[in-house]
């Protein structure tokens, strides 16, 4: 998919002032990329279990935008993660029995962890790959766990499962240490 070109020779005409400031448009390049293969056969969403295509779509980007954010501290500049997605089951499950007010309640309970299956790839800057796989990713102990992030947030649970697995499969990039003068 190519920029337009008016986007692209506005690019072009900031990359001088962008460079003396230490950025450039290689480093600006995301380190990873987000697929969902059959988004709308993923457990929690269904039709049945969200409300619109809309909302789906919203909690996917959600999702995509947080792994793109968090690769940059575990894949190395050059490299890029592709990450598919082929199923979801959101920490929390419907519980009809409570009644028709409580259709659209997602009850978070120790007994519905959070569940996602993907596939992975790390490649080099030429296409080389460096590390690939499969993971069923799960956490039946999600509710034990004291979370520094914001108990507002819906995928709490969820982007905790992405940053465990990343921790797990992933060095931490650390900064080179500034070179000491004698």
């Amino acid at each position: 998919m190519s920029l337009p070109r008016a986007l692209l020779v506005s690019l072009l005409g900031l990359a001088p002032v962008l460079a003396v400031h230490g950025f450039t448009l290689a480093s600006a390049r995301p380190r990873a990329e987000v697929l969902f293969f059959e988004p709308a056969k993923f457990t929690d969403l269904r039709a049945s279990q969200m409300s619109s295509d809309a909302d789906r779509d919203a909690y996917l980007e959600q999702l995509r935008d947080y792994i793109i954010s968090q690769a940059r501290h575990y894949v190395p500049e050059g490299c890029l993660l592709s990450v598919t997605f082929t199923d979801i089951d959101m920490a929390g499950d419907f519980e009809p029995w409570l009644g028709p007010r409580w259709d659209d309640v997602r009850i978070v309970r120790d007994i519905y962890p959070p569940r996602i299956e993907l596939a992975f790839r790390v490649t080099d800057a030429e296409g080389n790959v460096l590390k690939q796989g499969q993971r069923k990713l799960r956490d039946p102990g999600f509710m034990m766990k004291i979370r520094m992030a914001s108990d507002n947030d819906p995928l709490r649970h969820e982007k905790a499962l992405i940053d465990d697995w990343l921790r797990g499969d992933f060095p931490r990039r650390r900064p080179a240490p500034a070179p000491q003068k004698p």
